[in-house]
């Protein structure tokens, strides 16, 4: 290109062939060519790439509000399970019984009794971890009944419909949950919250519909993983403060509580009868805004329906135009800049180019084509993340909650008890180390995932995760007053929020980029949050009924080395076998 910009210039002042406007014509033009190039060349850059870059801001923004209905609904009760459930088999505290970490002074009547003051025996901490194991399972198992029936719909009738109403359910089923004093009920509103959830994947294929430029795509599936955790890092917090809220809030809720407006002695009349309901009817309200950001905002994606509109957009667009005519300096000089920015970005994203790539719908793939065998890898790997991850989830802190024993006689392997921590401070444990993991995803998951690849990120992963589960249980060993423990369980935390920042979304670019077309996206992500579901509702059943029996036979290690460490190495072992189905 120097050479030609070189010729073009001679040819000015030696009078050669080319006439001078020519010349400085194939000058000019020489030198556009190779600005454009540069500017290619930096824009495709992964470095340069920016999350104020993104297209389709406003999509993307509605789009990790509605991913936060995941979270909410299902990880919301990890710290308290282990209470709700003890509270619902009616196996109320003793007289003797005293929190584990509070003296034994006289309480008040706002701070005993309560469901989370007493330690149960053995026995009916093993019974309590089969129940709790059981009712965690019943929201991924509902999610693996209808995710891929619902990855077909969405490819035939859009993505909007599916987002929209799962949104809806999950708003009744957080309100049903948080009123409902039964084990029937409870199970009830779990797998209705699991079938309204299972749209994961369709948000999912969404994401790669709206962002359909590689470069930007990074960042764009780091979005909502990233979004997970965050709604995850504030929901565990949220529900171990929320729960129990006359013990854990009393300003708020106790005798002497500004919202006690009945003056009731023990504090507000409906939070003593419902202790766990304020968790759940925070989740509703956060989902309900989302559900009419969604309403008013998602558009459809599905290729070929993308010019699809109904009464709920149409409604949003005039509230947009109302606000514009309120502050039309204000749209002027902030909207106009981003409207354009949008436009060219469209531009750029190919429509001459790229236009018969992304106007395949008109190409169908028989369903039997679409699971080649890098499809196959990838969902095998898809779902063995969460079969030992989600057993984790559940496994942790019901270990956390469980009272501790007397370990003086035990051995390298036989050892019982848990930590006996209260529900707020296990809640306050896991959402202060998940705010790691967040920062993790904005800031190292995407230079490493440059610098080694997904896959390289990936298995350094799948590493940590033996590891960590393998040190886990030796927490019950060290002594409650030695600040050793807060070190190592601080640790054993951060390690496994490290790995998994880093594994989820890893998991998500591989199995988009083994479709075999972008019109079996959503039956794609579908049938990979069908068996993610299937395995989340695995691990929690499987690792709660193995804890359980660890507790009776005095090893609480026993689901963490015979289980978790097992399913973990397994995972490893395959992501190394995938590479053959990698094109």
């Amino acid at each position: 290109m120097g050479q030609v910009i070189d010729e073009a210039e001679t040819s000015l002042c030696s009078g050669n062939e080319l006439p001078e406007l020519e010349a400085r014509t194939a000058a000019m033009a020489a030198r556009e060519h190779l600005r454009g190039e540069q500017r290619n060349l930096e824009e495709t850059s992964p470095a340069k790439t920016r999350w104020r870059d993104l297209p389709n801001k406003d999509q993307l923004f509605i789009l990790a509000l509605c991913r936060l209905s995941e979270p909410l609904s299902n990880v919301c009760l990890l710290p308290y399970i282990f209470y709700l459930v003890r509270s619902v088999l009616q196996q109320p505290p003793t007289p003797e019984d005293t929190d584990p970490q509070s003296p034994s002074t006289s309480p008040s009547p706002a701070e005993s009794p309560s469901p989370s003051s007493s330690s149960p025996s053995p026995d009916a901490a093993a019974s309590i971890s089969e129940y709790s194991g059981l009712l965690v399972a019943a929201f991924p198992l509902a999610q693996f009944l209808v995710s891929l029936p619902w990855g077909l719909l969405s490819d035939k009738y859009g993505r909007r419909a599916s987002i929209v109403g799962g949104l809806a359910v999950s708003v009744a089923a957080n309100v049903g949950f948080g009123f409902s004093r039964s084990m029937g009920w409870l199970f009830v509103w779990r797998v209705l919250a699991g079938l309204a959830n299972a749209n994961v994947g369709i948000m999912r294929t969404v994401t790669a519909e709206v962002v359909r430029e590689r470069r930007f795509q990074t960042k764009a599936f780091l979005l909502l993983p990233l979004v997970f955790n965050a709604g995850m890092v504030a929901s565990l917090a949220l529900g171990g403060c929320l729960a129990e809220p006359v013990v854990n809030l009393p300003w708020l809720f106790g005798p002497d509580g500004i919202l006690n407006t009945s003056s009731n002695p023990d504090g507000v009349p409906w939070a003593l009868a419902y202790p766990y309901a304020l968790p759940a009817l925070l989740n509703a309200g956060l989902l309900g805004v989302a559900l009419v950001l969604a309403v008013t905002g998602l558009r459809e994606t599905l290729p070929g329906k993308e010019d699809q509109s109904d009464i709920g957009l149409k409604t949003g667009n005039a509230v947009i135009r109302w606000v514009r005519r309120l502050h039309p300096k204000q749209h002027l000089e902030e909207y106009l800049p981003i409207t354009m920015i949008d436009s060219s970005e469209d531009m750029f994203l190919g429509q001459e180019q790229e236009k018969p790539v992304l106007a395949a719908p008109t190409r169908k793939v028989p369903f039997r084509n679409i699971w080649t065998r890098r499809v196959l890898c990838a969902l095998v790997s898809f779902g063995l993340l969460p079969l030992h991850n989600s057993a984790f989830m559940h496994i942790f802190p019901v270990y956390l909650s469980s009272p501790p024993a007397d370990n003086s006689e035990a051995s390298f392997f036989a050892f019982a008890g848990g930590l006996g921590l209260r529900s707020s401070t296990i809640g306050l444990w896991l959402s202060v180390f998940g705010i790691g993991g967040i920062l993790l995803q904005l800031l190292v998951y995407p230079r490493l995932q440059a610098r080694i690849g997904t896959r390289g990120v990936f298995r350094i992963a799948l590493a940590l995760f033996p590891v960590t589960y393998a040190a886990a249980p030796y927490l019950s060993l060290l002594a409650s007053d030695d600040g050793t423990r807060w070190v190592v369980l601080g640790l054993v935390i951060y390690v496994q929020i490290t790995a998994r920042t880093m594994a989820i979304p890893s998991t998500v670019i591989l199995l988009t980029e083994a479709a075999p077309a972008r019109t079996v996206l959503g039956t794609v992500h579908g049938a990979g949050n069908m068996l993610a579901s299937l395995a989340r509702a695995a691990g929690p059943a499987l690792g709660g009924y193995v804890f359980a029996l660890g507790v009776e036979e005095g090893v609480v290690g026993l689901v963490w080395w015979l289980y978790l460490v097992v399913i973990a190495i397994c995972a490893l072992a395959w992501s190394y076998m995938i590479e053959g189905g990698v094109n």
